[in-house]
Formats: C-alpha cells, sequence, structure tokens
C-alpha cells in the first residue's frame, strides 16, 4: 500500500516562501503521476501543481511563477517550493499520486488520483 506524508507547512507572512516535503513509500515502481493539492475552508479541493516520472509538470494559472514542483526518486520525496506566498494561499496542502506512467489529460483533477497524504496547514498573513 502507498503512504504519503507531508511536512513543511507553517504560518508565515505575505512575500515569505516555505518548502512542502511529501514523503511516499510502499511502491517500488517507476511509473507514477504526483500532484499537489489545496483546500481553503469551505472551498473543494484545488489542484495545483502536477508531475510525472517522466518529467513533465503542470501548474495551475493562479500559482504559476510562484509554485515549483520536483520529485527526488532515489529519497521517494516529492517536494512543492512556494515563493512569494500570498494570503489566498491559505490552506491545507495535499500530496497525491498514482501508479501510471503520466498525469493525463486531466493532471489537476484530484479525482484522479489513487493514493492521498492527511495534509499540512499553510496560513499566511498580510
Amino acid at each position: 500500500q502507498v503512504q504519503l506524508a507531508e511536512s513543511g507547512g507553517g504560518s508565515v507572512q505575505a512575500g515569505e516562501s516555505l518548502r512542502l516535503s511529501c514523503a511516499a513509500s510502499g511502491y517500488t515502481g517507476s511509473n507514477y503521476c504526483m500532484g499537489w493539492f489545496r483546500q481553503a475552508p469551505g472551498k473543494g479541493r484545488e489542484g495545483v501543481a502536477s508531475i510525472d516520472s517522466d518529467g513533465s509538470d503542470n501548474y495551475a494559472d493562479s500559482v504559476k511563477g510562484r509554485f515549483t514542483i520536483s520529485v527526488d526518486n532515489a529519497k521517494h520525496t516529492l517536494t512543492l517550493q512556494i515563493d512569494n506566498l500570498e494570503p489566498e494561499d491559505t490552506a491545507t496542502y495535499y500530496c497525491a499520486g498514482r501508479t501510471s506512467g503520466d498525469c493525463g489529460s486531466t493532471p489537476l483533477d484530484p479525482h484522479s488520483y489513487t493514493f492521498w497524504g492527511q495534509g499540512t496547514q499553510i496560513t499566511v498573513s498580510s
């Protein structure tokens, strides 16, 4: 069973940066699609970035230029670098994955993902 565990959230001021990590275990294959999602209070879960085993990445328009997704295959770790945080980024952030070769045509659709972490909270104050 694949398990995902996020870390790195916190409370920051607008304009600061955070680096989220997601440690993956229980999967030894080389094909995957991994993503970061967020959910603010009272809102639905929103996809912000994805990356697949070929290195292809996708970003939501709202985070392009500020968020960077990457993966360390040797350490089985997914990372999301978030720069220039805005109060609108306040949410619980989740990593998710599925064991497919690519993220397909809906890389930021949460319904496309099988495995989920428990989430890590980011709070941005102005």
